[in-house]
C-alpha cells in the first residue's frame, strides 16, 4: 500500500510538473531596440512578467498551449500573440503608437485611453523623461501644451495652467503617489525641491482645469500626478550621476553635480521594497536686478526714494516736509544670501501582498532637505528648509484607502527683506538716520548747494558708519538679525506646521458594469499651524481646523461604445466656512470608421479655500501687515505702534495698540489716503469696506479634439473659465488714533501715525479667462519625433480707474512649443531639441509688477546608449542662445547650463 501511494504521489507531482511551461523571449520595437520593462500577460490571467533593461522576459504558464499572450508598453501599440510551442525564443515587435494610445488614470480615476478621456490630460512618461534636453525631468514639464514653468531659483520651479498663479501658486496642486507635495505653511508645491527622484518617476500626467468635482478644494486650476515605480514590477539598481556649469552673467560660471540611486527588491510575490536618494549641489542664479520700481529710469544718485527690486531696505521712506519723499540706503540680495543651491531627497517604501494578488499594504516614506529662494510678498532664503512625507495605504483592483502626514521644518529660513530692514535699524533707528539726513539737507540749502548736491550730502551724513557687507561688523549683526524670529529685531521663520490627510475610493464597476461604472469617495484633511507666532497668529499655541468632503461618480457608454458620458459631484465642508457642491458633467464622442476621432465637452467647476496665510497669517512685511481675516483672526492679531511726537501729545501716550478688526472697521482706503496726502481734504478720504475671505469658485467650459492620422495625433482644445468671489488681498491705512471719519484720524495720517495693512478678501470683480491650445505630435522624416504646438490665453477683466485689484494672470497671451528628436539616428545614438517662445506680457504679484520681455529658449542633448553596461550617456545644453531672460518680476535672470551625465541600468 505504501508503494502503491509513493507511486500516485509521484505521478501527480509529474503531472503538475509537466503541466508548467516556460516561455521565454525578447521584445523589440520596430528598429530592432529593446524595449525595457515591457509588460507580458496571458490573457484572461494574472500571471504576468515584466522585461528587463534588455526587453528579455521569462513567463512561467500553467495552462496547456497553445495560450494567448498580451504584451503592451507604454507609447506602443499592445499586441496579442497565440504561443502554441515553448521550444524557441518568442520575439516580439511592438509599433509605436501615438500619445493617444497612453493609458492615465487621472481624468475619471480609473484606467482609460487618454484619446476618450472626458478632460484635457497631458502625459509625461518614461521614454519623455529620459529623452528631455531639460536639464532634469521636472525642467522638461515647461514641454508641455499649455504649461508654464516658473524659475524662482535653481533648486525652486513653479508649474502653472491657464494663468493665474505667481511663485506661491495656492491654485495649482501637486500630488505625488496620491499626497499633497504643498508646504503645509506656505500652502503652495515647492517644486521638486524635496519631491521624488527621477530614477523613481514612472509617469506624470497633469489636468490644466478645474477638478474638484474629484479631488475637492485647491483642484482649481490645474493639478500635477507624479506616480513612481512599484517594487515589484521595476526591481534591480539603479543610478545617474551628472555635472556641468551654470554660466551667468551676474554670477559667471559655476559648476553643479546631481547624482541618485534607486533600490528595490521583491523578496517573494508577497513582499518588495524600494529605496530612493538623490543629492544635486550648485549655485543658484544671482538676482541683481537693480531697476527703480519708482522710476525705473532714475537710480540711487539721481531719486532720493530710489527703491530697487533686488534691493532691499530702501522700502522705508518718509516724506520730510519741504524735502520730499526720501528712502533709505538699502542693501543688495548678493549681500543677503550666499546663492548656495542644493536638494536632498530620500525616499522608501514597503509593499506587502499578504494573497499574493492585487490586494496591497504599502508604506511610502519620504525625506527631503533643500537650500533654495522663494518668494511671495518678498524673497526668503531657506538654507536648511525640511519637509517630511508619510503615507499608509491599502489597495486593490477596486479601492484604496491612504492616510499621510506632511511635516515641514522651516530651518534657518530667513526674509532678505526684513533682515535688510533690521541690520539697518539695528545700525541706526530710522528715526535718527531721517533727522540727521533732513538737518544735513537743510544746511546744505541755506549753504547754497543745490537740491542734489544737498541730497547726496545729506545721505553720505546720514550714512556715517553705516555696515559694509564684508566686514566683521556687519557680520556680527547680519548673523544675529537671520537668528531672531522676532520680526521687529530680527527676520528668521519659526515653523513646524503640519497637513494630515486621509482619503478613499471605491470603484463598484466590477459590480455595476452592466448598468455603468459607478465610484464614490471621500477625504477628511486637518491643518495644525505651529509657528511660534513669527508667521500666523498662533504665539498662544497652535491653531487647528479641518476640512471634509465626498463624492460620487458614473461614467456610462452608449451608442455601440461611441458616446461615453461622464458625471460626478462633491460635497465639501471646511471648518470655517460653509458647505459647496462641485459638479462636473463630460461627454466624448468617438468618429470614423476606424474610431480614430474623438470630440469632448465638459462643463467642470472647482473651489479653492483660503489658504492657511489668508486665515491666520499675522506677518510684518515692511510695506505692510499682513494679516488672515479668519474672524478668530481679527483679535488675536495686536501689535504695539509708537506715535510721533505730535501724536504722543495728542493722545497722551507714546505707543498704542492696534488689532486686526482695527483694519476691518476703522480704516480707510489707500487709494484714498494717497489722495489727502496730495491735497489735504479730509474728503477724500474712504472708509474700507473688506470682507471677510470666504471660498473661491470657478466654472469651466471646455470643448476638444483628438484625432489620430496614423502616426500624426492633432489636438485641438479651448476653454472658458468664470470665477467669482476670486480671491486677493486689499491694502488698507489705519489711524493710530481716532475712529474713521473724525478729526482726530484725520490728524493721525497727517502726523504718519497709522500703519498700511494687507488684508486677504475677495474681489467683486467679474473674473473670466479664455484660451486655446493646438497640438501635432508624430512621426516625420519615417522615424524622427516632432511635435508643435500653440497655446493662446487672454484673461477677460474690465476695471475702473480706481480700482486697485490684481488679478496675478501671470501667463503670456501667446506661447509656441517646439521638439524634433530621433532616438535611433543610428545604432545606440539619438539627440532630442526643444524650442520654445513666450511673448511679452505684464507680471503682477505681491512682490511686484513689471513687463516680462518675450524670450526664446533653445536646448539640446545627445545620447549614446552602452547596452553592455546598461547605460546611457547623454550631453545636453539648456538656453543654447546664452540670451538670459526672466520669467518673473524679483527672480534672477536665468542663463545657460552644460551638463553631461550617465545612467546606469535605468530602466
Amino acid at each position: 500500500m505504501k508503494k502503491k501511494l509513493l507511486l500516485f504521489s509521484m505521478s501527480l507531482w509529474c503531472a503538475f510538473t509537466f503541466a508548467q511551461t516556460t516561455l521565454s523571449g525578447r521584445v523589440i520595437d520596430e528598429a530592432g531596440e529593446s524595449i525595457p520593462l515591457a509588460n507580458v500577460k496571458l490573457r484572461g490571467e494574472r500571471v504576468g512578467a515584466v522585461a528587463d533593461f534588455d526587453g528579455e522576459f521569462v513567463l512561467t504558464v500553467k495552462d496547456k498551449l497553445p495560450v494567448t499572450l498580451i504584451v503592451s508598453s507604454i507609447g506602443y501599440e499592445t499586441v496579442s500573440l497565440d504561443i502554441a510551442s515553448s521550444t524557441e525564443e518568442i520575439l516580439v515587435v511592438l509599433k509605436e503608437g501615438t500619445e493617444l494610445d497612453v493609458v492615465i488614470v487621472s481624468a475619471s480615476r480609473s484606467p482609460e485611453r487618454i484619446f476618450e478621456s472626458p478632460v484635457r490630460v497631458e502625459y509625461y512618461g518614461s521614454r519623455q523623461i529620459k529623452n528631455t534636453p531639460s536639464i532634469d525631468f521636472y525642467s522638461g514639464l515647461e514641454n508641455l501644451k499649455g504649461v508654464d514653468v516658473n524659475t524662482n531659483s535653481l533648486t525652486y520651479k513653479s508649474v502653472n495652467t491657464r494663468g493665474y498663479g505667481s511663485f506661491s501658486n495656492t491654485r495649482f496642486v501637486q500630488l505625488v503617489d496620491g499626497m499633497d507635495n504643498s508646504s503645509p505653511a506656505l500652502n503652495f508645491s515647492l517644486g521638486n525641491l524635496v519631491g521624488v527622484s527621477e530614477l523613481d518617476v514612472s509617469n506624470i500626467e497633469l489636468l490644466p482645469g478645474a477638478s474638484s468635482a474629484l479631488y475637492g478644494a485647491n483642484a482649481f486650476n490645474g493639478i500635477l500626478f507624479i506616480n513612481s515605480k512599484n517594487p515589484f514590477d521595476n526591481q534591480g539598481m539603479s543610478t545617474y550621476a551628472r555635472g556641468g556649469v551654470t554660466s551667468q552673467e551676474a554670477a559667471g560660471n559655476n559648476s553643479f553635480y546631481d547624482v541618485g540611486i534607486r533600490m528595490a527588491k521583491a523578496f517573494s510575490d508577497k513582499f518588495a521594497a524600494k529605496v530612493n536618494f538623490s543629492f544635486f549641489k550648485g549655485t543658484d542664479w544671482f538676482a541683481v536686478n537693480g531697476t527703480n520700481i519708482n522710476n525705473a529710469s532714475l537710480d540711487r544718485l539721481t531719486d532720493p526714494n530710489y527703491d530697487g527690486v533686488n534691493v532691499y531696505g530702501d522700502e522705508i521712506n518718509l516724506n520730510i516736509p519741504g524735502i520730499g519723499l526720501v528712502s533709505r540706503t538699502g542693501y543688495e540680495e548678493r549681500d543677503l544670501v550666499d546663492y548656495d543651491a542644493e536638494s536632498l531627497k530620500f525616499s522608501g517604501a514597503l509593499h506587502y501582498r499578504p494573497f499574493a494578488d492585487d490586494f496591497e499594504i504599502i508604506y511610502n516614506g519620504r525625506i527631503g532637505r533643500g537650500t533654495t529662494i522663494f518668494q511671495n510678498a518678498n524673497r526668503f532664503y531657506s538654507p536648511d528648509f525640511f519637509l517630511q512625507q508619510h503615507k499608509l495605504e491599502v489597495k486593490n483592483n477596486n479601492f484604496f484607502i491612504r492616510g499621510y502626514i506632511t511635516a515641514q521644518d522651516a530651518g534657518d529660513t530667513y526674509d532678505t527683506r526684513i533682515a535688510a530692514f533690521n541690520i539697518n535699524n539695528r545700525w541706526k533707528d530710522n528715526r535718527t538716520w531721517f533727522g540727521e539726513y533732513a538737518g544735513t539737507y537743510l544746511v546744505g540749502i541755506n549753504g547754497g548747494l543745490t537740491s542734489d548736491q544737498a541730497h547726496l550730502a545729506a545721505r553720505n551724513q546720514a550714512d556715517t558708519g553705516r555696515l559694509v557687507p564684508g566686514t566683521p561688523e556687519y557680520q556680527e549683526v547680519f548673523d544675529s538679525v537671520i537668528s531672531d524670529p522676532d520680526f521687529s529685531t530680527g527676520a528668521r521663520f519659526q515653523d513646524e506646521t503640519q497637513l494630515r490627510h486621509v482619503d478613499a475610493n471605491y470603484n463598484l464597476s466590477y459590480l455595476t458594469n452592466d448598468f455603468a461604472d459607478i465610484q464614490v469617495g471621500g477625504s477628511f484633511r486637518e491643518y495644525v499651524l505651529r509657528s511660534f507666532g513669527t508667521v500666523f497668529t498662533d504665539i498662544d499655541g497652535p491653531i487647528r481646523y479641518s476640512e471634509l468632503g465626498a463624492y460620487a461618480q458614473l461614467q456610462k457608454k452608449v451608442l455601440d461604445e461611441r458616446l461615453k458620458i461622464t458625471g460626478s459631484v462633491r460635497f465639501d465642508k471646511a471648518e470655517l466656512f460653509k458647505g459647496n457642491f462641485s459638479p462636473r458633467l463630460a461627454l466624448g464622442y468617438t468618429l470614423g470608421e476606424d474610431r480614430n476621432h474623438n470630440i469632448r465637452a465638459s462643463f467642470q467647476t472647482g473651489f479653492r479655500n483660503p489658504t492657511t496665510q489668508n486665515l491666520y497669517m499675522g506677518l510684518d512685511v515692511v510695506r505692510a501687515i499682513t494679516i488672515g481675516s479668519a474672524e478668530d483672526n481679527l483679535d488675536r492679531e495686536q501689535r504695539d505702534f509708537e506715535l510721533s511726537a505730535n501724536g504722543a501729545i495728542l493722545v497722551g501716550e507714546d505707543s498704542v495698540t492696534i488689532t486686526g478688526r482695527d483694519a476691518f472697521e476703522n480704516s480707510y482706503t489707500l487709494a484714498s489716503a494717497f489722495a489727502f496726502s496730495q491735497t489735504s481734504d479730509p474728503s477724500q478720504l474712504i472708509q474700507s469696506a473688506v470682507e471677510l475671505v470666504k471660498p473661491e469658485k470657478v466654472t469651466s467650459i471646455e470643448l476638444g479634439y483628438r484625432g489620430d492620422y496614423n502616426k500624426i495625433s492633432l489636438e485641438v482644445s479651448a476653454y472658458y473659465n468664470m470665477y467669482k468671489d476670486f480671491i486677493t488681498s486689499d491694502n488698507v491705512l489705519v489711524p493710530f488714533y481716532g475712529t474713521v471719519g473724525s478729526v482726530e484720524s484725520f490728524q493721525a495720517i497727517a502726523n504718519g501715525d497709522f500703519k498700511v495693512y494687507n488684508i486677504s478678501t475677495n474681489s467683486t470683480e467679474d473674473v473670466n479667462s479664455y484660451g486655446a491650445i493646438v497640438g501635432v505630435d508624430g512621426k516625420v522624416f519615417n522615424n524622427f519625433d516632432f511635435g508643435v504646438n500653440y497655446t493662446y490665453a487672454k484673461e477677460d477683466l474690465d476695471l475702473d480707474d480706481e480700482s486697485t485689484f490684481q488679478s496675478e494672470f501671470n501667463t503670456a497671451e501667446h506661447k509656441v512649443k517646439l521638439t524634433f528628436g530621433n532616438r535611433n539616428v543610428f545604432q545606440n545614438f539619438g539627440f532630442n531639441t526643444s524650442a520654445r517662445w513666450s511673448d511679452s506680457f505684464i507680471w503682477n504679484d505681491a512682490f511686484g509688477s513689471a513687463e516680462i520681455p518675450s524670450f526664446t529658449v533653445i536646448d539640446a542633448q545627445l545620447n549614446y546608449r552602452i547596452p553592455k553596461l546598461k547605460s546611457i550617456l547623454k550631453v545636453g545644453a539648456t538656453n543654447i542662445g546664452g540670451d538670459e531672460y526672466f520669467t518673473a518680476l524679483g527672480t534672477g535672470f536665468i542663463g545657460s547650463q552644460y551638463y553631461i551625465g550617465l545612467s546606469i541600468n535605468n530602466l
